[in-house]
């Protein structure tokens, strides 16, 4: 996703990729030229040979099975390759996107088609949507695998991680060390919070751990950002007691710091008559108060209203204090000025998605 400099520099940073042991590369047709870029690479010979490599690209969901065809071939031209390994429907995040994919004329139909072939091997999902929506993704058992957010600092979708596994589904971890918290550049309240460790070595390890978890993306836009996720790579054992202690004085420290501000992050407060996406804009107010996250609030933050169906919902100003939310908070949290707050806080500079 982050090719954005040159094919010289995209060869440069996949080559030392896979010189470093990493066999998995993931790009999308709208990474902007990543595709190319990679093909390139592949086409300029690696260390590794195309068996030895796994190859996974992502295209949109759509209602058109001759659509697919199309881009299915655009795929394997730009990348100079016969076939991939993994497939993936990139951003079922509305209804309308699982209802193109179950539909038996719409974009699998040519998916089916291409695995026939022997042109694609595999079949998954990516998804930015709610959790309801990728439960109801992964009980289609039409997919082998699941691109999804997942972090120490967001566990909502920890349902989505039981029943994958439960249906022996790879599981893809999207860009922890980014849409994780931001944690290549972390506050020092945050760093001295997570002492022995590094936030990004502990989230890092935080999925590591977990044996359901398949395979996690780190997104390098040059060989020097190998170096730290690399050092963490083959740490796959159970956290240590250290580990769950600093954890846990992690979650500590965030009830202390909110105090009766605390958002526990139930989701009873949802659906929002305004579509303010409460959760998410609170649990941004969390680790900002709580951990000094505010360069990852802001970020976050601006892609309310600037990113459609990848970031639903609308800023926290957009509350006209209607209390429709209010009896349905079980902590009785003033949400209302919650939100307003959230907005000072974090309101800035409008964002979007990197390649949009």
């Amino acid at each position: 996703m982050r090719y954005l400099a040159s094919v010289a520099e995209a060869r440069q940073t996949i080559e030392a990729a896979v010189a470093a042991g990493i066999n998995h590369l993931e790009t999308a047709r709208g990474y902007g030229d990543s595709e190319r870029y990679i093909g390139a690479a592949l086409q300029s010979g690696l260390s590794k040979s195309r068996e030895q490599l796994y190859l996974t690209t992502k295209l949109p969901p759509g209602s058109d099975a001759d659509t697919m065809r199309q881009w299915i071939d655009e795929s394997l031209q730009r990348l100079n390759l016969d076939y991939v390994d993994c497939l993936a429907i990139h951003g079922i995040n509305t209804w309308e996107h699982l209802e193109w994919v179950r539909s038996p004329d719409g974009c699998m139909a040519a998916v089916r088609e291409a695995i026939d072939r022997g042109r694609v091997r595999h079949v998954g999902f990516s998804t930015h949507g709610s959790l309801e929506l990728i439960l109801a993704a992964i009980e289609t058992d039409l997919f082998e695998f699941v691109n999804l957010h997942y972090y120490y600092f967001f566990q909502r979708h920890a349902p989505a991680i039981k029943l994958a596994h439960q249906k022996d589904m790879g599981i893809f971890i999207i860009s922890p060390a980014d849409k994780g918290g931001k944690l290549y550049a972390p506050p020092p309240t945050l760093e001295d919070l997570c002492e022995p460790f590094s936030p990004l070595e502990l989230n890092y390890r935080f999925l590591l751990s977990d044996p359901r978890i398949t395979t996690l993306s780190v997104g390098p836009a040059n060989p020097e950002e190998l170096i730290v996720p690399l050092q963490v790579a083959d740490k796959d054992y159970p956290l240590t007691p250290k580990e769950v202690e600093v954890l846990e004085s992690l979650r500590s420290h965030a009830r202390n710091a909110l105090s009766t501000d605390w958002c526990s992050q139930c989701y009873d407060c949802l659906p929002c008559p305004e579509n303010i996406q409460i959760p998410e804009v609170l649990r941004l107010r969390n680790l900002a108060v709580a951990c000094d996250m505010n360069d990852y609030g802001k970020y976050r933050y601006q892609m309310f209203e600037n990113a459609g169906h990848w970031f639903p919902g609308v800023k926290g100003d957009r509350c006209t204090s209607c209390g429709d939310c209010l009896p349905r908070c079980p902590q009785q949290l003033d949400i209302p000025k919650l939100l307003q707050d959230a907005h000072q806080r974090l309101n800035g500079k409008p964002g979007r998605r990197l390649w949009g």
